[in-house]
């Protein structure tokens, strides 16, 4: 290992600071031109949202399981039960079937207990509030 003389420090130190004294990388000024239109989309898009609330809603949970059963259990329960929308979530190491976006406990007991009649491990997931 080689020991830098005094000498080659301060050389080296004036150098580096020279090099990095103007570096100037925030002191940019951007212009963004954009149409008007994009901020209408922007506006509606933020109404529609405020109006979702998945998190508030009560579901239920038909099958846990391999992918390829997931998917058929899905396919399953859509041509039975039509106006009840249904999902597949990934939670490791299964597959998850979740239905429904009840807005009461009550709406989504009483699709529970219909659930129930075809399909063995239902239950009730609540909201996370």
């Amino acid at each position: 290992m080689r020991i830098l003389t005094p000498s080659k420090k301060i050389l080296l130190s004036i150098s580096m600071f020279g090099l990095t004294y103007n570096i100037n990388a925030q002191d940019q000024n951007i212009t963004l031109n954009q149409d008007s239109k994009f901020e209408q989309l922007l506006n509606d898009k933020r109404k529609i949202n405020t109006t979702i609330s998945t998190n508030e809603t009560y579901r239920i949970q038909i099958f846990s399981g391999k992918s390829e059963e997931a998917k058929k259990t899905l396919s399953n329960f859509k041509k039975e039960f039509n106006p009840i929308d249904g999902t597949i979530i990934f939670n490791t190491p299964n597959y998850k079937v979740i239905v429904g976006n009840f807005k009461t406990r009550i709406e989504a007991e009483r699709n529970l207990e219909e659930i129930k009649k075809k399909y063995k491990s239902v239950f009730l997931v609540k909201p996370n509030k």
